[in-house]
């Protein structure tokens, strides 16, 4: 067999950019809290942002190795992965993953220095959590445990964590600010694996979705989706500009029809860069609410 070479478009692909909102969004979101109490620094935000991308980058990687070498990406309809196709050998992917958690630690390092040394404890956790995803002779992704991992560490972790170093402290906007975010990074982990509901439940792979059954993710979908603006109104009495969370209401329109009438296969790919699309005007349309107070 000859040296497989991968192109720079392969490992941007494999990457999955379409995810990758899912990591700017909460350091967003807590940066505009932490602006709204008048606590912003930018090079604490743009360190948190080093963070949240490289684990997100490095946790796509992870998965593209773990499940290529187990054989549960041979049947897959969606974006590229870069193992199951043999675009990339299982050692080069292993390395970018390593590379980025590597990265992800240091900018970690260096906020936690700054900071609180415990945040080390909330570094660790992320990269075991996006290791064993998928990784491990257990791996919690095929224990239907993945929107829980998601909602934690891409919701609650990600904003807060992003909140208190620039903060020191911790509020109950921060929080509630979380949720949504959360939501919304569910949803996107939800559409992905109601499009894989056959192969994964062809190669033993139990996600959530597995075990729900095609038409409750569906509903389970509609609800991460649609409950975040409900939790936007619910911030109003603190910051009365996060209403203008809702303005995002239209991008949320058609992935929830198509999901709702149940699209399948290459559609829903369209429905993910949808939902996409309106996390990240939701988080932006949210940090501006966040940050500005009248």
């Amino acid at each position: 067999m000859g040296r497989v070479v991968t192109t720079a478009r392969d490992w941007v692909a494999g990457a999955r950019p379409r995810t990758l909102p899912a990591a700017v969004v909460p350091v967003a979101v807590g940066s505009g809290v932490a602006a709204g109490y008048g606590g912003f620094s930018l090079w604490r935000a743009a360190l948190a942002l080093v963070v949240a991308l490289a684990l997100q980058i490095g946790v796509n990687y992870a998965n593209d190795y773990s499940d290529g070498i187990r054989g549960t990406d041979r049947q897959r309809v969606g974006p590229v992965r870069l193992v199951g196709s043999g675009l990339a050998t299982p050692r080069q992917v292993l390395a970018a993953a390593l590379i980025c958690f590597g990265v992800a630690g240091v900018a970690g390092l260096i906020l936690a220095a700054a900071t609180t040394w415990w945040l080390l404890l909330v570094g660790v956790a992320a990269i075991a959590a996006a290791w064993f995803y998928t990784g491990g002779s257990r791996p919690y992704g095929y224990r239907a445990l993945g929107e829980v991992s998601v909602f934690a560490f891409f919701g609650l972790a990600a904003v807060a964590g992003t909140a208190y170093v620039q903060m020191q402290r911790l509020t109950w906007l921060t929080l509630v600010a979380a949720i949504p975010v959360g939501l919304l990074a569910c949803a996107l982990l939800v559409i992905n694996n109601l499009r894989d509901i056959p192969s994964d439940r062809e190669s033993g792979k139990r996600t959530l979705a597995v075990v729900l059954g095609d038409q409750r993710t569906r509903l389970l979908y509609a609800a991460c989706v649609w409950l975040p603006f409900a939790f936007a109104a619910a911030m109003t009495p603190a910051a009365p500009l996060a209403l203008l969370a809702l303005a995002a209401i239209p991008l949320a329109i058609p992935p929830a029809r198509m999901v709702i009438a149940r699209a399948t296969g290459r559609d829903l790919i369209a429905a993910l860069g949808q939902t996409g699309r309106l996390q990240l005007a939701f988080g932006v349309l949210l940090t501006v609410g966040l940050a500005v107070r009248p």
